[in-house]
């Protein structure tokens, strides 16, 4: 059986949003007794089916290998608040309410709960399912004082003294006779299960089918469809928590980005349908995707009783920009205002981002944006960032948004609930961070370090690529990036954590000069075609006229349709690689040599197969597939879409200019488009093309000199982040969170760390002179020859810290804490420890 972390403890929402400091003792007592056993546990998983008039969203939801499912109903009453009980039924006074039914209520989502199951054999009635009531408020002794355990309907409940003792609880559970009486999991058992609180069966492909020979890619992708997808305790907790505030998830291609996106904002409205939601897409052919997700998860956690509605004003699917024949977001704001919206001709720069960046600054300066909004989410968010356009230091679209919301907290007004999705590897326009301090200005750099106090992190990385095969995967980030360029790498990152967050391992040290490896792990990219698929899954092969590579193409398309049972549209995508003068020939050449072919094709915004041009009239700008034909599309509207077989024609209009990083991005977009196979093909003789050998010769293992990457740095951690904000002149940094973050021989004097979290980390022979160190944790953190002259260490937490031979002169450490600390051969000239603990 899998073995937990901590992250298996997922609150769905603040704790602190209830006011109610008793269900906190609850869900602590329960983490504390379910720390070392084979479990998930939530507090408010998400059920919405109707069961009479009872809510359907359980306060702790625990499965576990050996108990099986519980459900927790936390009532945070005293004795003095009950004042009868007759059957399920309790009467209350001094309460919210008069009466309530507890037990029934839970019960009624114990069976809400097991509905899902009942698709499935092995769960359904097999699963061992308690109900249990938490009285945290109140001792047994004063219960049967009351007499209440005489009662024929006393149900199975925790008292205070049981939520004191960690295995208490998990013994008191177990013996509390179940609803339903099934056996201990199996593995194959669990794995289901996980898979139906996950919802994974929302994002399955629906199979059809496939008249073709056994080994053909039709086949194989029935097995591929019916096969249990993999649990994942990180995406899980992601799409299932709502944060008090802003949020940034960033991902990889594949990783799941926009299938959790929605599946965040479907439960939004679910748990307050009252919310006023906006999610937010900048590429159009986006659109039925996002639609049809939402739908989905919105049916899958209520049984079907609720669907998307587009005349549902409280959950609203944006294009960012929109028209005049589809609302966007920017134009719903200037309609509200009662502006004018601008179109892209009216703006300076004709390019739609940059476009729109100058119609938000428009809005920005005429007038003050009205909060209408309780949480925005943005997909593809690197897209909306921009390079020629700025509002008071601000990226405009993004401050527009944040102006947009409500406080989530009105004490708090920086607390906005602005999440945004990204992958800076996949930018075609700017490749500007999507940080905090670019997006709100330094300000409000703070925005998404660090935790909020419920656990919930306010940055999110995700390193795993489900939909693109590893083979492929690698490639993608192989020749995308230039890891094995002869002229030199052009995107990389400076730190081993940095390439961590995306994925990969690495071997060896990075210092310019030095010999490194990098190695992507299978586990971070679980797509299981290989296992089934004998053959290679990414071609290449160059020719030596147009005509001869779109000939092999079609008859490649032709073998696809007739041998191996794919269907034309959403199985087969051919991309066309260039930019924008180049693809668009390229594009209508390719599109009519294959219609001569015989093949049927669709380009994406048209409005019937086989047509090359756009009928202003029947136009459809949201529209990427066209039932029965093969779409061709240029990389900019193929962006949030994929298909089983990719074909990237016109590798020259990229290898003429090999050293552009907007058309090396076009290559890791197009080649990540794939969950199965991918084929990549262009005329002439190039040295990329050669590079290209190389790099899908590696499988995914790469070695070369590394040095400092000559185009891009992508920083992909906090520490990162904070050493490229602090190169550009910022110094403040409160509530940062660099736990175990390595920052050795650095300069960061002057820099304002109140409150940070630094635990753990090695900041050996680190200059912090004169830095504002009031209440950091620097817990267990390696401060070994660290410069902190004059530096502020008010009440911070020194415990069991490492400061031999640092220079703490005229430093002050009033109120801290250094139990355990390691000051040996450490200057304490006019040091100020006053009241410092353990000194």
């Amino acid at each position: 059986m899998p073995s937990f972390k901590q992250e298996k403890f997922i609150a769905t929402e603040s704790l602190d949003a209830y006011g109610e400091s008793a269900e906190r003792v609850v869900w602590e007592a329960i983490q504390q007794g379910f720390a070392d056993k084979d479990c998930i546990a939530y507090w408010r998983y998400p059920i919405f089916s109707q069961r009479g008039k009872f809510r359907k969203e359980p306060d702790i939801l625990i499965a576990d290998t050996e108990l099986g499912i519980i459900i927790i109903e936390v009532k945070s009453i005293t004795i003095d608040q009950i004042v009868n009980i007759q059957g399920h039924r309790w009467q209350y006074q001094n309460y919210y309410a008069h009466y309530g039914n507890p037990y029934q209520q839970a019960e009624n989502q114990l069976f809400s709960l097991l509905e899902y199951f009942k698709n499935e054999p092995s769960l359904n009635q097999k699963i061992t399912a308690r109900v249990v009531i938490a009285l945290p408020n109140i001792t047994e002794n004063q219960w049967q004082m009351r007499g209440f355990d005489k009662l024929p309907s006393n149900p199975p409940i925790l008292f205070q003294e049981q939520l004191t003792s960690a295995p208490i609880i998990y013994h008191y559970l177990q013996a509390i006779t179940p609803v339903i009486k099934g056996d201990k999991v199996n593995e194959v058992q669990w794995q289901l299960l996980l898979s139906m609180l996950a919802g994974t069966p929302v994002y399955c492909q629906e199979n059809h089918r496939v008249i073709s020979t056994p080994q053909s890619r039709g086949k194989v992708l029935q097995k591929l469809r019916s096969h249990l997808s993999y649990f994942d305790l990180e995406q899980e907790k992601i799409a299932k928590q709502i944060p008090p505030g802003c949020q940034r998830i960033r991902g990889i291609a594949g990783s799941g980005k926009t299938v959790l996106l929605c599946q965040k904002a479907a439960i939004m409205h679910l748990k307050h349908p009252e919310w006023k939601i906006a999610f937010i897409f900048f590429s159009r052919s986006l659109y039925s995707t996002i639609i049809q997700q939402i739908d989905k998860w919105l049916r899958y956690f209520t049984h079907d009783k609720i669907r998307y509605n587009k005349h549902q004003q409280n959950l609203l699917i944006f294009h960012a920009w929109g028209s005049a024949k589809q609302q966007g977001f920017y134009r719903f704001l200037s309609q509200l205002i009662g502006l004018p919206p601008l179109s892209v001709n009216e703006t300076a720069i004709q390019q739609p981002n940059e476009a729109l960046a100058e119609a938000c600054i428009d809005l920005l300066e005429k007038t003050a944006i009205p909060q209408v909004f309780d949480a925005i989410l943005i997909d593809e968010g690197q897209d909306l960032i921009v390079n020629t356009w700025q509002y008071q230091g601000k990226q405009p679209f993004y401050w527009l948004a944040y102006q947009a919301l409500r406080a989530s907290n009105p004490v708090n007004p920086e607390l906005k609930r602005l999440i945004w999705a990204y992958d800076e590897g996949q930018s075609l326009a700017s490749f500007k961070p999507l940080n905090a301090s670019e997006i709100f200005g330094d300000d409000l750099g703070h925005l998404v370090t660090g935790q909020y106090a419920s656990g919930i992190n306010k940055t999110e990385t995700m390193k795993r690529c489900y939909r693109t095969p590893h083979s492929i995967i690698t490639v993608a980030h192989g020749i995308g990036m230039g890891w094995l360029r002869s002229q030199g790498i052009l995107v990389g990152m400076m730190q081993k954590a940095e390439w961590e967050m995306i994925g990969y391992e690495v071997e060896g040290n990075l210092i310019p000069g030095s010999q490194i490896t990098l190695k992507r792990p299978l586990e971070n990219s679980p797509n299981p075609l290989p296992n089934w698929w004998q053959g290679s899954l990414i071609t290449f092969q160059h020719y030596s006229t147009r005509q001869q590579e779109l000939s092999v193409l079609a008859e490649k398309i032709k073998h696809n349709l007739k041998q191996d049972g794919l269907r034309p549209s959403r199985e087969i995508l051919v991309i066309i690689l260039g930019q924008f003068f180049d693809a668009s020939k390229l594009e209508t050449y390719v599109a009519n040599f294959l219609i001569r072919q015989g093949i049927d094709i669709y380009l994406p915004g048209t409005d019937k197969c086989n047509s090359l041009k756009t009928n202003l009239v029947s136009q459809n700008p949201s529209q990427f597939w066209f039932e029965g034909a093969v779409t061709i599309s240029r990389i900019h509207r193929a962006k949030g879409n994929e298909a089983d077989m990719v074909y990237l024609v016109g590798l020259d209009n990229v290898a003429k200019d090999e050293s552009n990083l907007h058309l090396r991005n076009q290559l890791l977009i197009g080649l990540t488009r794939t969950r199965g196979w991918v084929n990549i093909s262009g005329i002439n003789n190039y040295i990329m093309y050669q590079e290209l050998k190389q790099v899908i010769a590696s499988e995914g293992t790469f070695s070369f000199t590394f040095q400092p990457p000559l185009k891009r740095q992508i920083t992909a951690t906090d520490a990162g982040e904070l050493l490229e904000q602090y190169a550009l002149g910022r110094r403040d940094f409160q509530q940062a969170d660099l736990r175990n973050a390595i920052l050795e021989s650095i300069n960061l004097s002057d820099i304002n760390l109140i409150g940070a979290n630094l635990a753990g980390a090695s900041l050996k022979q680190i200059n912090l002179d004169r830095a504002k160190l009031i209440l950091a944790d620097l817990s267990h953190t390696d401060l070994t020859q660290a410069s902190l002259k004059r530096a502020k260490l008010m009440q911070a937490n020194l415990q069991n810290a490492n400061l031999t031979g640092a220079d703490l002169t005229g430093a002050d450490l009033s109120d801290a804490v250094l139990v355990g600390t390691i000051l040996q051969d450490a200057q304490l000239r006019d040091t100020i420890l006053e009241d410092a603990i353990g000194q």
